[in-house]
């Protein structure tokens, strides 16, 4: 397959980072940095995103570098959120829309390399330009947009019924 150990130990902690993710989806209808699963997802989406920085197919500073950036800012900023605002809020919104885009974003990447590199041998797309790619990116695009609705819907009704603070 072609990856260094940079390579294997970034995809190790992506994999752990996608499913402490799904757990917190199953579980609580979203990433919840209060859980251990969100704190999974946290601390293993940074973890990837700066291994990330080291990879490189065609050497240099690429899209995916800055993509790993932008999900650096996207997780550091729900964590911040998390620590400094403790009651329901429009901070949970931003919360919870920080993280499950953060989710989002991981995706991209994760779809391309593993459509592309499995089954070894014989990859299902070719490269980034292969349909299946882009349906699949679609799919997931939709699970997003369907799941923040979900979400919001979820934290309105909190904070409905959340006691008013003076």
């Amino acid at each position: 397959m072609g990856l260094s150990n940079l390579g294997i130990f970034h995809t190790v902690i992506g994999v752990i980072a996608i499913v402490a993710a799904l757990t917190g989806f199953i579980r609580n209808g979203k990433i919840d940095p209060g859980t251990i699963s969100g704190k999974t997802y946290l601390f293993t989406t940074l973890i990837t995103s700066f291994t990330a920085l080291g990879i490189s197919k065609h050497g240099g500073f690429n899209p995916g570098h800055m993509l790993s950036l932008l999900i650096v800012v996207l997780v550091g900023a729900a964590w911040l959120l998390h620590l400094r605002v403790k009651k329901a809020g429009k901070a949970r919104y931003f919360e919870n829309f920080f993280l499950s885009f953060s989710f989002f974003l991981s995706m991209l990447p994760t779809v391309n390399e593993t459509l592309t590199r499995f089954p070894v041998g014989h990859p299902l797309a070719k490269d980034i330009s292969d349909p299946l790619i882009g349906k699949v990116l679609l799919v997931i695009l939709v699970l997003f947009v369907t799941g923040s609705i979900y979400q919001f819907g979820k934290q309105r009704k909190l904070n409905l019924l959340a006691p008013a603070t003076t």
